[in-house]
């Protein structure tokens, strides 16, 4: 589904096999067919395989066998870490289910080549898309019960749920299994924030089918690209100006050693923060304390308010929507006196308001070249 949806956004199939052809497995064809699904066309997408093929092609089910697969194929660097990432969480779910060690479980219920499309087809989608940020709704899991190699299972199937864990989930409309444990990886690992549709200007929409129809019932899966959509209060973005909703963090600290604030904003930076910082306070009783502050995308909240809780002593914080209101900007690298120096450009419509160089290209001419480095700053400048 997730491959329909997005050949269906745009992906042309030619190239996305032509990308799979990097990786050497074979046994499998891909095929396109158009469907409909309670009356929505959609495009289904499945995994063939060819008859007398041998056996060994279609046995990929261990942890080792799909990483030296992968290692050996000439995907990009990127995509082959993505795809791994996904699969690594399909393998620990399946490890905790069966009570087995990573490296010893396999995939009981599932092919390791249609795996291997599944995942690394939608990394690869993704990325021929120039996708920067996925969002997904709560996912509908079904509900009933679904025949397996270990019996009757009751649905979500046990590796699902795990996967699903801290993820916003319901069940609802048939009795049915309608997330299986890949489909929760895939949107478990690549998906940046669960909720509403973002603020955005719709620009593409993909339709991918499932494999049953339910009659009453669309089993499809809605695929919406598009750009930032601007400020949803009424007022609306200024010509040169990108207006946006985010989400502020707050949590006021006296009781940590303040080094570990270094740690604690290396890793909210990491995790995607727009930005964060201490602001020096005065607490009741006179004590005086940090108040930690992180600017994030409102779909990445909790993802920030987890860290907050795990590396800090906070046991409390508090958190708001705000308008922010930016200039555009874009990054070039220029070559300069001093040597090559990437200049950040903030313009208002297609003028240049502000033109500043990277701090950290300067620092290095400024130690390369022995200056202090505000005589670099100046001269590039």
């Amino acid at each position: 589904m997730c491959l329909g949806s997005l050949i269906n956004a745009g992906v042309p199939i030619k190239a996305l096999r032509q990308e799979l052809a990097k990786i050497p497995i074979t046994g499998y064809r891909l095929s396109l067919k158009k469907v409909k699904r309670a009356g929505i066309a959609a495009y289904k997408i499945d995994v063939a395989r060819q008859p007398r093929v041998e056996s060994r092609n279609l046995k990929f089910k261990k942890w080792r066998d799909i990483e030296r697969i992968i290692h050996r194929s000439s995907l990009s660097d990127d995509i082959k870490q993505s795809g791994l990432k996904i699969f690594k969480r399909l393998f620990e779910a399946e490890a905790e289910v069966h009570g087995e060690s990573f490296d010893n479980v396999h995939l009981h219920e599932l092919g390791g080549v249609d795996c291997i499309i599944d995942i690394f087809g939608t990394v690869i989608s993704l990325d021929m898309l120039g996708i920067e940020m996925v969002y997904s709704s709560p996912i509908n899991t079904g509900s009933g019960f679904i025949k397996t190699d270990s019996g009757i299972l009751p649905v979500p199937a046990p590796a699902t749920s795990r996967i699903l864990r801290n993820v916003p989930v319901y069940s609802k409309a048939v009795k049915s299994e309608l997330t299986t444990p890949t489909g929760a990886a895939i949107i478990r690992e690549l998906a940046g924030g669960f909720g509403g549709i973002p603020y955005m200007n719709i620009e593409k929409i993909g339709i991918g089918a499932g494999n049953r129809d339910f009659g009453n019932w669309p089993n499809v899966l809605r695929v919406f690209i598009g750009s930032s959509f601007s400020s949803p209060f009424g007022k609306g973005g200024t010509a040169g100006f990108s207006d946006e909703i985010i989400t502020v963090i707050e949590t006021d600290i006296d009781d940590m050693n303040p080094q570990i604030f270094e740690y604690v904003m290396e890793r909210l930076f990491k995790a995607g923060a727009l930005d964060t910082y201490l602001t020096p306070i005065i607490m009741k009783k006179g004590r005086p304390a940090l108040k930690l502050t992180v600017l994030c995308h409102r779909e990445r909240k909790e993802d920030f308010i987890k860290v907050i809780f795990e590396e800090t002593s906070t046991i409390g914080l508090r958190f708001y929507e705000t308008e922010r209101k930016t200039l555009r900007r874009e990054i070039k690298t220029m070559d300069t006196e001093l040597g090559k120096v990437r200049i950040k450009y903030s313009r208002y419509d297609d003028k240049i308001l502000k033109a500043t160089p990277e701090y950290e290209d300067c620092r290095k001419i400024a130690k390369r070249l022995k200056m202090p480095l505000i005589e670099v700053m100046k001269k590039i400048k």
